[in-house]
């Protein structure tokens, strides 16, 4: 999958003002740059996400366990929870605490993920 069309905003966590509007080449920044802008997080848009069924997505670095998150809406059935949770907890490699969550919003229509990406097996901080 390429992205297309992306768009990026740096955005404040407490406020959710936009800081900066990116251009594409900011996802070259390593994501270290997250760990010294704790009061930071990335909103990415892209009609590229609409084929795996993800609406946006935020990329931070959480404030209790300092790990990078992805938070993300995933447009697909209430009724695939099972294997929604099932395949995360398969493929988070990790043997501490589980530190994602995947709800459904009904109102939305969607799951709200958080994700760790840190466990996800290849992730490269650089």
């Amino acid at each position: 999958m390429v992205l297309s069309k992306v768009y990026l905003e740096r955005c404040d966590k407490e406020t959710e003002e936009t800081i900066a509007v990116e251009s594409p080449d900011f996802l070259n920044t390593p994501i270290a740059y997250f760990k010294t802008h704790l009061n930071e997080f990335l909103y990415v848009e892209s009609p590229t996400f609409e084929e795996i069924k993800v609406d946006a997505l935020s990329i931070e670095v959480d404030d209790v366990f300092r790990t990078y998150m992805a938070l993300f809406g995933l447009r697909v059935q209430k009724k695939h929870s099972n294997a929604i949770k099932n395949y995360l907890e398969e493929h988070l490699h990790t043997d501490s605490i589980k530190n994602y969550s995947a709800l459904f919003s009904a109102d939305e229509g969607l799951w709200e993920i958080n994700l760790p990406l840190d466990f996800i097996e290849g992730f490269q901080k650089k």
